[in-house]
């Protein structure tokens, strides 16, 4: 197997995304839980950007000691000094440097000629390296650029000691076998390539940056560049998922990273919740979705053997188990799987009878819970709880303090809470209820239809003893759909657990 490099720009290319900037704390915390990840390189920042990217950059060279840190400046030689002095305190250190390459960047961004960006970027690559043995050269705007001027241009940055030089796809224009075309191209044309190591990073605005990586790999680069979920500038970058999981799962490349896949799913959730920026339910690999069945033919297919719709193992990725949704599009096998589970043994005449009020129910609640099941079943679950009642005072300058009313086997209980908001003093008088320490781990609204009077929908995922469970209300008062929604989440706990 030949080892492909994983160099993670979560921290600096990432976290550019408007709205979900990090602090140094969190940069640290993602940055450790990246070397649990097992990746290879950690671009921690741009130093000279700001002195909290410097900051970012010096802190994290000094919590992380496996991965390389990596700091990228333009070709400038204030930028550079600034990088190699943000990296002292680093075991393992690159410099980041390079500049645009295409003729559009050239002329309309730098104002300049070919000429002299190449030996803007070659004195950059030569200045870096005196701080650093490992330079790499990134070729700003590669996927738009004249492959004959590119070819040049990293053959020359690699004559003045570039270690790794970047191709990157920055406004993610090509298309997969132009990509790679361009990848084949640097290596059957430039006469000293094997001595660097060739990186791909490439942007999702047309939605193929993890195709574009994959023919670059093809093609013979052994780096690649992505962030955890695909976050990034506009579209976002190659998902470090995505790629990881296409080696791992088609073996038949002869390809393989360093990457711990039980450790995606965990790292994935903590990028999510750092930079407050939900996952998209069908995103591949980390989605809500990903390994969710809600079909009839795929649950039945599923419950049969897996790998008739799963062509990964959840485990493999850190996910517990796949999950079958019960819906109005769910037949009898997943109904009798699910009954079973929690414990009904039915005949098929008594299957069929349950089915048609299960379709019936599910045609008026979108998705059937547990509790529904065990009210269809004629039983209720033990220390399930019911929702009689949310009241919340909130307002400026007023603390958040919600009043909680729920019924509990036929027992009536009360709770009041303050909070940082009145959702928060809502899950807090719950958790004086429920008297167990759950972890709220994701939190979602959404509009049905649209306009102020629409009907919201709360998405919630809390964990309890390592263990994940999902809740969904919905009202019109967005506070009690949270409501709602976390008190399906912890009935779903208690039938399971």
């Amino acid at each position: 197997m030949t080892r492909v490099y994983v160099f993670d720009t979560t921290l600096r290319d990432g976290e550019q995304v408007p709205g979900c900037q990090l602090n140094t704390i969190e940069k640290i915390e993602i940055a450790k839980a990246l070397e649990e990840l097992g990746v290879d390189v950690i671009e921690a920042g741009f130093p000279i950007s700001s002195p909290g990217d410097f900051e970012s950059v010096v802190e994290v060279s000094k919590a992380v000691k496996k991965p390389i840190i990596c700091a990228l400046t333009r070709a400038r030689k204030e930028d550079i000094d600034v990088a190699a002095q943000a990296l002292e305190k680093a075991k393992r250190k690159r410099i980041h440097t390079g500049i645009g390459a295409s003729d559009i960047h050239i002329k309309y961004k730098f104002n300049s000629t070919r000429e002299k960006v190449l030996q803007q970027a070659v004195e950059a690559v030569r200045y870096a390296k005196r701080f650093v043995e490992d330079v790499e050269f990134y070729a700003e705007d590669a996927g738009r650029a004249d492959v004959k001027f590119l070819a040049k241009m990293v053959e020359e940055v690699i004559k003045a000691g570039a270690t790794v030089v970047n191709i990157p796809d920055t406004t993610g224009y090509c298309l997969p076998d132009e990509f790679g075309a361009k990848i084949r191209y640097l290596f059957e044309n430039v006469k000293n390539i094997h001595k660097a190591i060739v990186s791909v990073h490439c942007h999702n605005d047309l939605g193929l940056a993890t195709a574009n990586t994959l023919f670059g790999v093809l093609n013979g680069a052994r780096q690649v560049e992505v962030t955890v979920n695909g976050v990034g500038e506009r579209a976002g970058n190659t998902s470090l998922e995505e790629v990881v999981m296409i080696l791992k799962t088609h073996k038949s490349l002869g390809l393989e990273t360093g990457i711990n896949t039980k450790k995606i799913y965990p790292t994935s959730r903590l990028v999510s919740r750092l930079m407050r920026m939900p996952v998209q339910p069908n995103k591949a690999i980390v989605g809500r979705n990903a390994f969710a069945h809600s079909s009839g033919i795929h649950q039945h297919g599923v419950i049969k053997h897996r790998l008739n719709y799963e062509i990964i193992n959840p485990k493999d990725v850190g996910v517990k188990t796949s999950e079958i949704i019960l819906t109005a599009r769910s037949g009898r096998a997943a109904l009798k799987h699910r009954l079973e589970l929690l414990g009904f043994k039915l005949s098929k005449q008594e299957l069929d009878r349950v089915y048609k009020e299960f379709l019936k129910l599910a045609d008026k609640k979108r998705e059937i819970s547990d509790q529904d099941l065990l009210s269809l079943m004629g039983k209720r679950a033990k220390g399930a709880i019911y929702l009689e009642k949310v009241e919340v005072l909130c307002g400026y300058p007023l603390e958040p303090v919600a009043k909680v009313v729920v019924r509990v086997d036929g027992e009536r209980k009360e709770a009041v809470a303050a909070g940082n908001g009145p959702v928060d003093s809502v899950y807090k008088a719950l958790d004086k209820i429920i008297g167990r320490k759950i972890r709220l781990e994701e939190f979602l609204v959404q509009a049905i239809t649209g306009g102020s009077d629409d009907v919201g929908r709360v998405h919630v995922q809390i964990s309890y003893k390592g263990r994940v469970y999902y809740g969904y209300g919905a009202d019109t008062d967005i506070v009690v759909a949270a409501a709602k929604a976390y008190v399906d989440a912890v009935n779903k706990l208690k039938v399971q657990r």
